[in-house]
């Protein structure tokens, strides 16, 4: 799954510098998460460092994009060029 910010997010600017895919940006109101970009760190990190950071718990798996690890870890390969 991607993850997603919830409307509970105090735009506290900790998440989007954590994130090595580039998928949190500032929205018009609060941050958002691009689920094209969001590995969930896989391939990078043994957690989801935006969810560890978060002072406000605001960031849950995105129930309406499920994706496994197979398919969170070729996103990773495909936005990284790994695997070419």
């Amino acid at each position: 799954m991607a993850l997603i910010i919830t409307d509970e997010c105090i735009n506290c600017d900790v998440c989007e510098p954590e994130c090595p895919n580039g998928a949190i940006t500032q929205g018009d109101e609060i941050y958002e998460i691009d689920a094209n970009l969001c590995t969930e760190c896989v391939g990078h990190y043994e957690t989801s460092q935006c969810v560890e950071v978060c002072p406000v718990d605001c960031i849950p798996k995105d129930p309406n994009r499920e994706e496994s690890y197979e398919v969170l870890y070729a996103k990773y390969l495909k936005i990284t060029g790994e695997n070419e």
